[in-house]
This record gives C-alpha cells, sequence and structure tokens, in this order.
C-alpha cells in the first residue's frame, strides 16, 4: 500500500508541477532520488537494529517492507528532505514552489501508508470496544510491530487515512489560487502536525517514547515541530508579502519632482 500511495503520488506531483510551472520531470526526478534516499536509508537503520535476529533468519529481510515505526519514518523522511533540497539546488529548482507542488502528492502518500498500516497492524490503536474496531490475529503484526492479538483496536491509522486524503484534496484545490509560494507548504505542516498530535491520542504508546512524564509522546513533540515550522513559514511570508506592498505608498519622492510639482 506504501508502494501504491508513492505511484499515485508520483502522478500527481506531475499535475501539481504544471500548476506552479515547475519542470514535471525535474520534479519527478526529484522524487525518485529522495525516495531513493529514504527507502535504503531506513532499510539500513532496520537492518542494523535487528541484525541480532537477521542473521539467524536472513529471509526475514523481505520481510522488513512490514515494519513500521516512528523511528524508521523519521529517518526516511529526513533523508528525503535533505537529499531533495541538495538536488533541486543543483537543478535550480525554486524551494518554495517546489515544495508547494509536493504538498499534495506528501499528504496523499501518507493516506496510503496509514492504510497498509492498518492492514499490517503497525502504528496499531488502543484497547477500545467502538463497533469500528480491528482485531488482529496474524502472527505476523505480532512479531513485527508488537500487535496485541484478539483484542479489539481503534482503528487509528483508517482515522489518520482519511484525514490525511481530506488534507491533500484541500491543498490540489487550494494550489492555483495560493497567494505566494511557500503558503501551501506551510499549511501542509501545520495539517500534518494536527493530525499526528490528535491521532496519537488513539495510538498504543508502545515504542512511540515518552516525553514531560509521558504527557506527550515522540510523535507528538514532532506534530507540535511541524505546526511552529508551518506557522513561521506562513507568517513569514505574510509580512514580507505586507513589505512590499506597503512600500511605494510610503515611500517619499525625490525633492526635484516635489519642487517641480509645487512650481506648477
Amino acid at each position: 500500500m506504501a508502494g501504491l500511495g508513492v505511484l499515485f503520488a508520483l502522478m500527481l506531483a506531475l499535475r501539481t508541477a504544471r500548476i506552479v510551472h515547475i519542470d514535471p520531470n525535474r520534479l519527478w526526478n526529484l522524487c525518485i532520488v529522495a525516495l531513493f534516499a529514504a527507502l535504503v536509508g531506513s532499510r539500513l537503520l532496520l537492518v542494523v537494529v535487528n541484525w541480532t535476529v537477521l542473521r539467524v533468519h536472513p529471509l526475514w529481510m523481505l520481510g522488513l517492507a512490514m515494519i513500521h515505526h516512528p523511528l524508521v519514518a523519521a529517518v526516511a523522511a529526513a533523508l528525503a528532505v535533505i537529499v531533495a533540497i541538495i538536488y533541486a539546488r543543483r537543478q535550480n529548482l525554486p524551494i518554495r514552489a517546489t515544495a508547494d507542488a509536493l504538498a499534495a502528492p506528501f499528504a496523499l502518500g501518507l493516506a496510503f501508508e496509514q492504510i497498509g498500516a492498518l492492514l499490517a497492524g503497525s502504528g496499531f490503536g488502543t484497547e477500545t470496544r467502538v463497533r469500528l474496531a480491528v482485531t488482529y490475529t496474524d502472527p505476523l503484526a505480532a512479531r513485527w510491530s508488537g500487535t496485541p492479538l484478539g483484542v479489539p483496536l481503534h482503528p487509528v491509522q483508517a482515522y489518520a487515512a482519511l484525514a490525511f486524503l481530506t488534507v491533500s484534496v484541500c491543498l490540489v484545490i487550494w494550489l492555483p489560487h495560493r497567494r505566494q509560494s511557500g503558503d501551501i507548504t506551510g499549511a501542509c505542516l501545520m495539517a500534518t502536525g494536527a493530525i499526528v498530535y490528535f491521532t496519537e491520542f488513539w495510538r498504543d504508546t508502545e515504542g512511540r517514547g515518552t516525553w514531560l512524564s509521558g504527557a506527550l509522546d515522540g510523535p507528538q513533540v514532532a506534530a507540535i515541530a511541524f505546526v511552529l515550522v508551518g506557522a513561521l513559514m506562513l507568517r513569514e511570508r505574510n509580512s514580507q508579502g505586507f513589505a512590499i506592498t506597503a512600500e511605494p505608498s510610503s515611500a517619499k519622492p525625490p525633492a526635484s519632482e516635489t519642487t517641480e510639482g509645487t512650481h506648477e
């Protein structure tokens, strides 16, 4: 499902690239390079962490794609962003406009990734008795993700997938009407942070870390950072736009023009 999400995200990126007037071929290449760096880096991390087990069962390397962990996702995202920025600079792609073109595809990819997590039992929710609860029975889910078997759980992955899909649709609709480059990226970061923060209340805390004596977990801390960075981007662009608009009205004409106007 994550691979299918990548495919649909790439197809959407070709469309959004044309909207922001960026060469779709260059954006496609950027996505491929960034995705390759993310996949290789995250899988190498999993091999290193699970080396003692994989050395005894080498064929289990084929199942590494089933592992869904916040640390793995963070490492993959960081590598993808670093490589994407380097590639964009070398190809003379505008950073903010490029990020705007990738915002909606990014949210779409996250939606499919969360569907895959739901099917695999990764990032599972807390125990519940709601009618929409999911119950896992496959031992592979317990082996790779620590998913409790035979226990009704919140389908939190479905909640997140629906939220990310909604964000992706809204960003695509807003993209042609954005006022300044970077607005879509800022909104995407804020929306992503909000989704991650609130859905964490329905996720099991196993392996997610704790902050402030358990008040927050690791993904929630990252979510707060996303919201702050997104708000900063929007605030920075708005202040610059105000300065550009206000500058002509506050500028004083040269002394010679003032003298000539008074004489006439």
